[in-house]
């Protein structure tokens, strides 16, 4: 985990400081991609199977979109994986930004702070995935 006496600490990511097109295209990826390689070379098991589980939920939305899956077990399956890439990025990408979403300042990560920016970006995530089944008719609340 985190030193408590590196939280204040900043942390720049390797696109931080690149052209702002490029920049936004990787913090996108950053969003979207929870591991790097060198949580893969720290703590190759929580990679693994992060990785294994998130090949597990596509599958569950993808059975969602053939409307072969309930809500419930949708949300549940979200709720597993997004409590397994708390982990997953706290050994991966153990930062988060501080200040305004355009703004360029990273900071260490409490598991406080990971729980909340995971929980966050996978409501927004998941409501737009679920509310666009449920407009299509492929989930059936």
């Amino acid at each position: 985990m985190v030193d408590p006496a590196m939280l204040t600490e900043p942390v720049e990511p390797a696109y931080a400081a690149g052209a702002t097109t490029r920049r936004l295209a990787a913090e996108a990826w950053d969003h979207l991609w929870p591991w790097s390689r060198a949580g893969f070379s720290r703590q190759k098991l929580v990679q693994a199977v992060g990785l294994a589980l998130a090949v597990a939920v596509t599958t569950v939305w993808v059975l969602a979109g053939m409307g072969e899956m309930g809500a419930g077990a949708l949300i549940g399956w979200w709720v597993g994986w997004s409590a397994c890439e708390v982990l997953v990025r706290l050994s991966a990408k153990p930062y988060v930004k501080e200040g305004p979403w355009w703004g360029r300042r990273y900071r260490a990560a409490s598991v406080m702070d990971m729980l909340c920016y995971v929980a966050f970006k996978n409501l927004l995530v998941g409501a737009l995935l679920f509310l666009t089944l449920k407009a299509l008719g492929r989930v059936v609340v």
